[in-house]
């Protein structure tokens, strides 16, 4: 794969995937202007994170049966349109239709992933995974900040309206620069989905890597939903301050690159145990972290980072391993690997609101770090196996 087409996905699963992060700091003021009670100003995520584990399932399968660049297009300009009814919604009703829609549209990132693989020799499928995440996860962790930035300058409307517009050429740039893929042989859509379960039951190695992401994502989930309420309560940071702090955690997408090359070289086993220890020594400080001087902050930051850091390689190892397992069902294991550990991340949310709300930081962290430690043991249980292979 030639360098600029490699940087071009990177930047683009990262500028779509962001779409789903833009709302979660806009929720009150979103709340506020349209008219939607506090006591369901939640679903606002709740929708986005709904619509997408749906395209996962449902669109996400199509990239093995209809061209890719023109499956992508299509699904884009979904996402624009979703965009500009939510950066001109008048009533509540339509910025939860705008955000269910606006889900669905961003599962073209989780498109374009495995046809990146498709365009990379076996020798650099690592790399070129690595890169291509290390876009995406930008996009997640710089989705927040940004969002609250742009806010609070022009207000919410305006962060959906620029996205709109970037989306819009981003379509027209891939529609003319990504080379034409064309699955073969054809597979029914139905038989596509009915082929989701069976290729589950019968891939240990998907099994396993999905397991895997989805406890350290739920850690990741718990970690930064927790945090920013720590950041304002205990620490006295403004929603800027919590948006500076957000920032730290973007150190961490540089492990998705490293990743990806050691696990050509054969790191893989070794390179996820060190990612799941990471994670659980990254949440073990930060539940010791009691006080609010400018020294526990700056641990407290340098913890985020380490956290962020095994995330994101820990995703990229699984995705190596998952499209190594057979080239014509790239898209299907890719959703399947994607739903089972999104579920994971909106596990890890909802745990850590509510052990918040009932024990304060002690107890959110010390749920998040029983997360990874339960990946790390079951990681143990398969230590004469080579994870890479599919059965």
């Amino acid at each position: 794969m030639k360098s600029w087409l490699m940087l071009l996905l990177s930047v683009s699963c990262g500028l779509i995937v962001a779409n789903l992060y833009y709302a979660q700091p806009l929720v009150g003021p979103i709340s506020a202007d349209t008219g939607l009670p506090a006591s369901a100003a939640g679903l606002i995520v709740t929708l986005t994170q709904i619509g997408y584990a749906g395209g996962l399932l449902f669109i996400v399968p199509l990239s093995d049966k209809l061209e890719n660049r023109r499956l992508i297009s299509i699904v884009l300009l979904a996402a624009v349109a979703a965009l500009l009814a939510a950066a001109w919604a008048p009533r509540a009703v339509y910025v939860l239709a705008a955000a269910l829609l606006l889900g669905t549209g961003s599962v073209a990132a989780q498109i374009l992933v495995p046809y990146a693989t498709h365009l990379a020799s076996e020798e650099q499928r690592g790399r070129v995974v690595g890169n291509v995440m290390s876009g995406l996860l930008l996009g997640i962790m710089f989705a927040r900040p940004v969002a609250s930035f742009v806010a609070d300058s022009w207000g919410w409307r305006s962060v959906f309206t620029t996205s709109a517009v970037i989306l819009t050429l981003l379509t027209l740039l891939l529609s003319r620069a990504l080379p034409p893929r064309r699955p073969k042989p054809l597979v029914p859509y139905r038989k596509l989905l009915g082929s989701l379960l069976p290729l589950l039951r019968h891939t240990p190695a998907l099994r396993r890597r999905a397991i895997y992401q989805a406890c350290l994502f739920g850690a990741f989930s718990l970690f930064w939903t927790v945090v920013p309420l720590r950041l304002t309560d205990e620490f006295g940071l403004s929603q800027s301050g919590v948006a500076w702090f957000a920032l730290a955690g973007v150190g961490g997408a540089a492990a998705a690159p490293i990743a990806g090359r050691l696990a050509d070289k054969g790191w893989s086993r070794i390179l996820t145990g060190a990612a799941m220890g990471t994670a659980v020594l990254s949440l073990a400080v930060s539940l010791l972290i009691r006080g609010h001087s400018t020294a526990e902050l700056l641990l407290l930051a340098a913890s985020a980072i380490t956290l962020d850091m095994a995330v994101s390689g820990n995703l990229v190892l699984g995705q190596r391993v998952i499209f190594s397992l057979g080239s014509e069902t790239r898209g299907r294991l890719n959703g399947l690997f994607m739903s089972i550990f999104f579920l994971g991340g909106a596990a890890g949310s909802s745990l850590g609101g509510w052990a918040y709300a009932a024990g304060g930081w002690t107890a959110a962290m010390g749920v998040g770090a029983v997360l990874p430690l339960i990946a790390l043991l079951y990681y143990f249980t398969e230590h004469t196996k080579p994870l890479e292979q599919p059965a």
